[in-house]
């Protein structure tokens, strides 16, 4: 499982203290990202960047305050033909899960805006690195 730091801001949290959960899309969005230019060797071409994201639900188990340090780690948990599975989770320097992410992406042909296969480099890393 992939995992990278990630920085709450002070536009992140609600009148409670916590970090919004709309704010925790980002920091999985960031997440997702960065784990993707991890498996692509390189920072995303959002023109032209072939996956899309198309589900995504969330889990909000504890409450996120200003003292935490968050990681979000990320993996692909399984790959169909033209879309694959993922699983997040936003946690701390102790292993404490706060929230928990599953999503589904899409391969895309930005130019014709139709799915596609899922590239095989995504495959790929996926039989190397990640399927049980």
């Amino acid at each position: 499982m992939f995992s990278c730091n990630v920085q709450t801001r002070i536009s992140d949290y609600d009148p409670f203290a916590h970090v919004n959960n709309g704010a925790q899309c980002h920091l999985f969005d960031y997440g997702r990202s960065k784990y993707f230019e991890m498996i692509l060797g390189k920072k995303i071409d959002w023109k032209a960047m072939d996956l899309v994201l198309v589900h995504i639900e969330i889990d909000f188990i504890a409450a996120i305050t200003d003292d935490v340090d968050l990681t979000c780690d990320t993996a692909i948990t399984d790959i169909g033909t033209k879309s694959m599975n993922m699983i997040q989770h936003l946690k701390d320097s102790k292993g404490k899960v706060y929230s928990t992410c599953r999503s589904t992406v899409v391969g895309i042909d930005r130019g014709s805006n139709k799915s596609i296969e899922i590239p095989e480099y995504y495959r790929a890393y996926y039989e190397m690195y990640e399927k049980e």
